[in-house]
């Protein structure tokens, strides 16, 4: 039934360790400083996931990811368009976040104790997803209990090689894991049939069986456990204020979907009677200067980039071809985990 070829798991908390040791040097100036002073904001990226990170036809990057680190260029340079992305893989983008090499990681990185505790601060969670098997429907396999001996392709460096670990324990499975180091490759070995299974965060999943399975309908998503993750932007320990900015640039998208202010409107909510629209968008000072940002901050957010409503349908919802639900990333007042925090 299964294919069962082996390949050694990889052991990313050496990784982590490691590279962490290389971050020293970034904290010799502060990180908001370089930014100003170098006039961009440099992000990692993923190596290709429509609807996370990915370049268009044109080779302009587009998705929910890049579009948080476009609200941090607009924050910081009311300009969304100051940016650079670089392409990471698993393996790659916590050693160039701990080594300078990057600004900011908003690449699908799940927020754990081990990477919180080793140079990280997570900001705020832009995504809430559940780790996800794929599996060709032909195997007649629809649920973790039933990949008995199965070989799964992982990429190396993501907690994905934990879960395949703790499920094939807990369920006796005899999981194979057969370990890559880059996301094309990963993805690659699953279509041409190395691999049983390819897992990952199940909006990916999504992504890759829309745009690159020949055909969608002949692939099944299941989640492979019970529980959430929280994917969330990271920045290095040692600059609380690049710290702020980063969650607060993330927070306005979320708030700006509360307050019901959107890319279209926002010019007219400039005067809203409500006191909390006005210090949001900046109307009444304060917000801005406590960041050492422009008062306008958020206003520029929304404007150029929007609330996390327009960011997640057009990247990944309604308006996009993956039609993802928005599922637990929902405001907390619509039954989500989103949870915007006060602008005051």
């Amino acid at each position: 039934m299964f294919n069962t070829q082996w390949v050694r798991a990889f052991t990313f908390g050496t990784s982590l360790v490691v590279a962490a040791g290389l971050c020293g040097a970034a904290h010799a100036q502060s990180v908001f400083q370089a930014v100003k002073d170098r006039g961009h904001v440099i992000c990692g990226a993923s190596q290709g996931t429509v609807g996370f990170g990915a370049p268009d036809d044109n080779g302009y990057w587009r998705g929910l990811d890049i579009e948080t680190c476009r609200a941090v260029a607009a924050a910081v340079f009311g300009d969304k368009d100051k940016v650079e992305f670089v392409p990471l893989s698993g393996q790659q983008r916590i050693p160039a976040l701990l080594s300078g090499e990057i600004d900011l990681l908003p690449r699908t990185v799940t927020w754990t104790l081990r990477r919180d505790a080793n140079g990280i601060n997570f900001t705020t969670p832009n995504y809430y997803e559940f780790t996800g098997f794929m599996v060709p429907k032909a195997l007649g396999v629809s649920k973790v209990e039933d990949m008995k001996g199965a070989s799964v392709c992982v990429q190396t460096g993501s907690t994905t090689e934990v879960v395949v670990n703790d499920v094939s324990t807990k369920l006796s499975l005899n999981l194979q894991t057969v370990i890559f180091d880059n996301v094309a490759a990963t993805r690659q070995a699953f279509f041409s049939g190395r691999c049983d299974a390819l897992i990952t965060d199940a909006a990916a999943l999504a992504s890759v069986r829309a745009t690159q399975a020949t055909n969608p309908d002949d692939y099944i998503i299941f989640p492979a456990t019970k529980y959430m993750d929280a994917l969330t932007p990271a920045v290095r320990q040692g600059d609380d204020q690049w710290f702020d900015i980063v969650k607060w640039s993330i927070q306005a998208m979320l708030a700006g979907e509360m307050y019901g202010v959107t890319q279209s409107n926002v010019d007219e909510m400039l005067n809203s009677s409500e006191p909390r629209i006005k210090r949001f968008l900046g109307v009444e000072a304060g917000n801005g200067a406590a960041l050492g940002l422009d008062e306008k901050f958020a206003y520029n957010i929304i404007k150029q980039v929007g609330n996390y409503a327009e960011v997640f349908d057009r990247n990944l919802g309604k308006d996009s071809p993956l039609k993802i639900e928005r599922g637990p990333n929902r405001l907390f007042s619509d039954g989500g985990l989103m949870f915007p925090l006060v602008f005051q």
